[in-house]
């Protein structure tokens, strides 16, 4: 009878040893006694001094942060443990933006050295090209055209500089220089050349090529100077938006999924993949809520780049400066007879230049040849040692993956092997408490969604400041990329909505194919409109108190551009008794 008690008990001991081998756990007499070899190795190969590191396993009730069992973890050894799990995180942070950061800074530099060369290389052409065509005559008035590239420059640097205003000083001035060209037989006073600046917008001089150059220019640098703008800001948030701390309920999640295998003697188990999602959640949760505004940049970023290598190409802008302005002096010589007789009819009569000045266009030595355009072989070629179409090819290759980037890292973290398990190996990886499957559920993104996260407690009422304020510093640059993809500058939307929003005229169309006719048209180039039906647009004034520029020079009445546009075009035989009348417009 005591033989069959005796062996019963036998089977019970030996029944209750199998099952707590198989759930894992141990005696108390086992675990303290079990070596912490692995686990001072695993502590040396990090720098750390093994001095405090217990030989055996020692009980974990003096642990903050792990399950307070038997533990190979010193308290020493779980603050250590706990600041080594912040900066594995920030690191893995670090390394996983790195393309973002690489892409936005390489991208930035090589777009901005290729527009400002594009730059350099159009006016050089354009000196190149008017001095061996125009000889002394540009060089005399080659401040003109430098003043045009030096704005150009100012406005693609970011400066607060209307396109539009640009453009139309350029033509200003450069109708005063041709204006004298074209009349060398006169002697002009600099308040006589401003009359025919002030309404070289009724008599379009230089046909239409004033305004296709101003919709092609400004369309074209307003998307290279919101596309450079837009990668350096992108490179900013990025830098911004990684530089962050982990509060302690991170670091307490963090040194809970990967350290705390190591203080229960397991250093080779890794965490299994939804904890590891449930604590970086957790602690990227407000980098989760750049989500939206991030794409939407993205996206923008991607537009902008495909109008830059479509309708809006920067290097054909820049390209056609030079030949459009020699087409537009070009248009101003042939139509000279037509352009002067009306500016002598609302300007007043010049004085004739002194005889040994006066000379005939075949006087004026061989430094002045005749007017031509040129061809796309006399162009400047591409700059910085690329050219745009493979540029902008590069960026959308780069920019595709970035989309989602901020709700993604804690997959892309987790799913790197020296962080996490493999989803596969759901039953041997540690739980957060001991190995085996993890339970809980993976919570959504941002910071909302992490109200009911087991692993780390977020305060959902209180969001990230400095994350508000990149999401208002995306909302910015969007919204200026998205102005320029319809070629319009935010800087000058509401002073210049107008006159198509800093020059974009986001209205008209892309090509240079314009049609002969309408508003544009050269005023000479088509019947004589009704001034009483169809009247002229007023002319842009520039206010000089008491305005001068109308006098009636003694005859009693003014008379406005209206009523000269209305005259037909006089037949040069009779320019004598135009110039005698009264001035219409000074």
């Amino acid at each position: 009878m005591d033989a069959r008690l005796s062996f019963s008990r036998y089977r019970l001991l030996v029944l209750l040893c199998a099952v707590a081998a198989l759930s894992g756990t141990r005696s108390p007499a086992a675990a303290a006694g079990r070596s912490c070899s692995d686990t001072r190795q695993v502590y040396a190969e990090k720098g750390y001094s093994t001095g405090t590191a217990p030989l055996t396993q020692i009980s974990g009730e003096h642990l903050r942060l792990c399950p307070q069992d038997y533990t190979c973890c010193s308290s020493q050894m779980e603050e250590t443990l706990a600041l080594q799990s912040e900066r594995d995180f920030l690191k893995a942070i670090e390394d996983n933006s790195q393309f973002l950061l690489t892409t936005f800074t390489q991208r930035h530099r090589r777009f901005d050295e290729f527009f400002r060369e594009l730059i350099d290389l159009s006016e050089k052409s354009m000196n190149q090209m008017f001095t061996k065509t125009y000889g002394r005559l540009f060089t005399q008035n080659a401040h003109v055209f430098q003043e045009l590239f030096v704005e150009l420059r100012r406005y693609y640097s970011g400066g607060s500089v209307s396109l539009t205003e640009v453009l139309s000083d350029f033509w200003s001035r450069l109708v005063e220089r041709v204006f004298s060209l074209v009349n060398p037989q006169y002697q002009f006073s600099e308040d006589y050349l401003e009359c025919v600046s002030k309404h070289a917008e009724q008599l379009q001089p230089f046909g239409d090529v004033p305004r296709k150059l101003r919709v092609q220019v400004s369309r074209a640098f307003i998307a290279a100077r919101a596309l450079s703008q837009g990668l350096a800001t992108g490179r900013d948030i990025v830098n911004k938006a990684t530089k962050l701390t982990a509060d302690s309920e991170c670091v307490r999640g963090l040194m809970r999924q990967w350290y705390c295998p190591l203080c229960r003697g397991m250093p080779s188990l890794r965490p299994c993949h939804s904890l590891c999602l449930n604590v970086m959640k957790g602690c990227l949760a407000n980098q989760a809520d750049l989500d939206t505004e991030w794409n939407n940049f993205i996206d923008a970023l991607y537009q902008v780049s495909e109008k830059l290598e479509g309708p809006f190409n920067m290097e054909l802008a820049a390209d056609s400066i030079s030949v459009k302005v020699s087409e537009a002096i070009m248009h101003m010589q042939e139509n000279s007879v037509g352009i002067s007789s009306k500016v002598f009819q609302g300007c007043g009569n010049p004085r004739p230049a002194p005889a040994r000045s006066k000379r005939s266009p075949k006087e004026s030595g061989g430094n002045r040849r005749p007017f031509r355009t040129y061809t796309p072989e006399e162009k400047p070629t591409t700059a910085a040692g690329t050219n745009l179409d493979r540029l902008v090819t590069e960026l959308k290759e780069r920019l595709r993956p970035m989309r989602g980037f901020w709700v993604s890292l804690p997959h892309t973290i987790c799913n790197d092997e020296k962080m996490a398990a493999d989803v596969t190996n759901e039953d041997r990886c540690w739980n957060g408490q001991t190995r085996g499957r993890y339970l809980p559920d993976v919570t959504g993104d941002g910071l909302v969604s992490q109200i009911n996260n087991p692993e780390v407690e977020v305060d959902i009422a209180r969001p990230d400041v400095r994350t508000r304020q990149l999401i208002m510093e995306l909302r910015v640059v969007t919204n200026k990329l998205r102005h320029a993809q319809s070629g319009q500058d935010t800087d000058f939307v509401d002073s210049e909505e107008g006159s198509g929003s800093g020059g974009g005229d986001h209205g008209e169309r892309y090509n240079d194919d314009w049609p002969g006719y309408g508003p544009y048209s050269p005023p000479y180039s088509k019947p004589p409109r009704n001034p009483a039906t169809n009247p002229a647009k007023p002319p842009r004034s520039r206010d000089r108190n008491g305005s001068k520029w109308n006098r009636n020079n003694g005859h009693g009445r003014v008379r406005s551009a209206a009523s000269l546009l209305s005259f037909p075009l006089v037949p040069l035989l009779s320019l004598p008794f135009l110039v005698t009348v009264a001035p219409m417009w000074r």
